[in-house]
């Protein structure tokens, strides 16, 4: 059997010095090592060693940007080959990224993609005893300036030169992201011994048949020992009790085996059945029986298809899964953080599980990042989240020429077959925005006539899917229309990005057009408050302190949050003000969207929210700061994606009660809707039937002696059933006839059981929202904002909190008609 030695003891790192001392670095790195840690990157190592200060914090960022330009070396020693194995190789599954590998002293290759994996035979270095290793790193700049030079200059939507390097392009720097360009070791990597033939590849083909059975084409690529060439092999594959065998003969170095298993039970995505996972292994063995090599993973049945049929409306953009179209209510990931090697496994499982609980079911892998580790699409099967995978090119024109075009089909292979067992995968995706820059940005021009990647997302990658994993469908770009016919970001025709809004309208205008699928959309606001607290040492905290303008990384973004609440509310009185109305901000943009994109269903049929997460504190547009607590944003998400959406929309110029039922049973309700005034009187009501058929929208004019207001700044209509309450109010905040907000607080619980907080309200209180990290850094809550009528009674419940008082909760709470954003 193969033997596996991980190499994660004994790394040490030094700084390459042959030029002198970088610029900005600690002079104690001269000629000494540190200690490093495997998986892992010099950032990292060099703050465990008290040599680099955290640049999460403050503006140490600025600090740390030496780092990236320098040149590192880790080393260890190899253990001695055990005599019994014919071969002996040293694996890298990741290195970041350029670097030089020796063993003993000698040369064995370079790397140059962070996304790929590297082996190299070690046979004869390791024969006389253990030897040491050395991994020579250049700087990722060295190598994409080169690249640059030697390619020509391409446009880029941002200053650094990541389109020239396989590396995570989101560590040069982003526009929610630190420019923190990572080197190390980061991914673990082993000595592997084997004798005759190892797998080199397992690619498992997962369809079902139409009589339930599930059908698993296995193909197998062998690596074989120069004296295992003549030797005859047995290959046998095992899908939940089901096992089937095939003999390899000699000197073949691939082989397909097919599982039959019946009546399998399908993989639905969340929300809608049963996540059925089986494993899945495969054997290699000898013909004296002994077992060589084994693989196992856990694999689901399901069908997957895209339907992108023409319609009266343009062409669908819809996933179909067991033939069931899809509304996708969906977020962007992004990497958890620039310092991949410290998401862990529970990591991924706190983040991915907060987006299940928001009622979350696609997760789009973003361009600009990482092919995420096995846990990531491990925890996405288990959860039901299905994944939409780009390929890692975002936002730049990228040359299609050597050193780039044979690196990129290498980690394209690699890639599929390595994530093809996952059920939740279900689209592979060219790239993020490329061909809408091509198009709409002036790339064109600028290129003249130089590659920039087209001859990837229509060429190579759709080979490499369709030769590989030919059972999802592959999609050009996001945006894309699916042809030059349109271009790239034509919201009737494929995938849409829409940044107008955000960039330069508010996001009223959302309303006024039905993308086929909203791939990106969003609005930004600051973290907690308690992230900020920890980010930053400047007191008070205030909107434009230099601490904070630097955690801001959008081009005039606090502009843009500052006009997006001209629009709606008057100048905030002070920071806590502004800290709250921007993140109700960001919450109420995006349900503007997605309240009216969820109402054309089956037109529009999905939107994927940019962006779940945070990679470090910042203002951002995620939903979950970096710190791992929830914006107002995320319990707004947790609303607009349950099954059961209740909305009040237009249509034609008339007020109507949307029901979107995602749910496959029958949402058959009475909406109680009421024309109120701003002292709480209920001035007209009306019961509204609403039934919706299983993934379904129905839609109901309101009567017109509700809908039609008296004074638009006095009277709001509320829509009330089944636990759920739509508002509409006709004009902007700031205009409207807001009483003062008056209400009772009152606490029950204890720390160790949980709190809950009760606030019951003797005016209208507006978008009454706990802040549950002001009560304490640890604590969290269960709901976000809350639209309150006299009498009405609400309660928050809180974890973390060990010293409860009436009056933390309330200095706690904010709502539009207290003293934020009063004139």
């Amino acid at each position: 059997m193969k033997v596996r030695t991980p190499l994660s003891q004994g790394w040490t790192l030094r700084l390459n010095t042959d030029d002198g001392i970088p610029e900005g670095a600690p002079p104690q790195l001269a000629g000494t090592t540190v200690t490093a840690r495997v998986p892992g990157c010099v950032h990292t190592d060099l703050m465990a060693a008290d040599l680099l200060a955290d640049p999460y914090l403050d503006r140490n960022e600025s600090e740390a940007a030496w780092v990236g330009r320098a040149d590192w070396t880790y080393a260890t020693e190899l253990p001695g080959r055990e005599t019994a194995f014919e071969r002996a190789d040293l694996v890298f599954d990741g290195l970041d990224t350029v670097a030089s590998v020796h063993v003993a002293g000698r040369l064995l290759g370079r790397t140059r993609n962070m996304h790929r994996s590297y082996r190299f035979d070690v046979t004869d270095l390791l024969a006389d005893g253990p030897a040491p290793l050395d991994v020579a790193f250049t700087s990722a700049y060295t190598e994409a300036e080169a690249v640059r030079d030697a390619l020509g200059q391409r446009p880029n939507s941002y200053p650094e030169p990541f389109n020239y390097v396989r590396k995570m392009a989101c560590s040069f720097g982003w526009d929610w992201g630190p420019t923190l360009v990572t080197t190390g070791v980061w991914r673990e990597p082993r000595v592997e011994q084997w004798s005759t033939a190892r797998l080199a590849e397992v690619r498992p083909q997962v369809t079902v048949d139409g009589d339930g059975s599930g059908i698993v084409e296995i193909t197998v690529d062998l690596e074989r020992t120069a004296p295992g060439r003549d030797r005859p092999l047995r290959l046998t594959a095992t899908v939940g009790d089901t096992s089937s065998q095939v003999t390899v003969a000699p000197g073949a170095r691939t082989a397909t085996v097919i599982v039959r298993a019946p009546d399998v039970a399908l993989w639905w995505p969340h929300g809608y059945g049963a996540q059925s996972l089986y494993e899945c292994a495969v054997v290699l063995e000898d013909s004296g029986d002994r077992i060589l090599d084994a693989w196992d993973r856990r694999i689901g049945f399901r069908t997957i298809a895209l339907d992108t049929s023409q319609d009266v409306h343009g062409s669908a953009f819809t996933l179909v899964v067991n033939g069931t179209p899809v509304f996708a209510r969906g977020v962007n990931w992004i990497p958890d953080d620039v310092f991949p090697t410290r998401v862990t496994a529970d990591r991924y499982r706190a983040r991915l599980t907060q987006a299940a609980e928001a009622g979350v079911d696609l997760v789009r892998v973003w361009g600009g990042g990482i092919y995420e580790d096995r846990a990531f699409y491990d925890i996405c099967d288990e959860l039901g989240l299905m994944v939409w995978q780009d390929f890692l090119f975002a936002c730049a024109a990228y040359p299609e020429e050597q050193p780039l075009r044979s690196e990129i089909e290498a980690e394209a292979r690699e890639n599929v077959a390595r994530l093809m067992p996952h059920p939740s995968l279900v689209l592979w995706n060219g790239n993020n925005e490329n061909l809408w820059g091509f198009a709409d940005w002036e790339w064109e021009q600028e290129l003249a006539g130089e590659s920039w990647g087209e001859g990837y997302y229509l060429g190579l990658l759709p080979r490499v899917v369709a030769q590989t994993d030919p059972t999802r469908p592959y999609w050009a770009g996001s945006p894309w229309s699916g042809s030059w016919e349109h271009t790239p970001n034509d919201p009737g025709h494929g995938t849409a990005h829409s940044w107008e809004v955000w960039n330069r309208r508010d996001y009223g205008d959302y309303l006024t057009t039905v993308p086929r699928f909203v791939a990106e959309f969003g609005w930004q606001a600051p973290p907690a408050h308690a992230t900020l607290e920890r980010a930053l040492s400047e007191r008070p905290l205030t909107a434009d302190s230099p601490g904070m303008l630097h955690h801001q990384k959008a081009e005039d973004g606090n502009g843009k949050l500052n006009r997006g609440l001209a629009h709606h509310f008057a100048q905030p009185a002070d920071f806590d003000a502004w800290h709250y109305l921007t993140q109700l901000n960001q919450a109420r943009a995006v349900a503007t969207g997605v309240e009216h994109w969820r109402s054309h269903w089956p037109r529009c049929a999905g939107t994927v929210l940019w962006q779940l997460n945070d990679c470090w504190p910042v203002t951002s547009w995620a939903a979950i700061d970096g710190d791992a607590r929830p914006k107002t944003l995320y319990f707004e998400m947790r609303r607009l994606y349950a099954d059961r959406l209740l909305t009040i929309q237009e249509r034609d110029g008339a007020l109507l009660i949307a029901g979107c039922n995602q749910s496959a049973a029958t949402w058959d309700t009475t909406v109680t809707v009421r024309r109120v005034g701003a002292e709480g009187a209920v001035l007209a009501g009306a019961e509204v039937t609403l039934k919706a058929a299983g993934r379904s929208v129905a839609l109901e004019e309101l009567p017109r002696t509700v809908a039609e207001f008296g004074d638009v700044r006095q009277e709001f209509l509320t829509a009330d059933a089944d636990g759920l309450r739509a508002v509409h109010f006709a004009c902007p905040d700031r205009e409207f006839a807001y009483p003062p907000a008056s209400y009772d607080v009152r606490v029950s619980g204890d720390g160790e059981s949980g709190v809950s907080v009760t606030v019951t309200v003797d005016s209208l209180v507006r978008d009454l929202v706990l802040q549950a990290d002001r009560l304490a850094p640890d604590a969290r809550t269960d709901h976000g904002r809350a639209t309150l009528l006299p009498g009405e009674t609400f309660t928050w419940h809180v974890t973390g909190w060990e010293h409860p008082s009436a009056d933390a909760a309330g200095a706690a709470l904010f709502c539009v008609n207290g003293a934020a954003g009063r004139e």
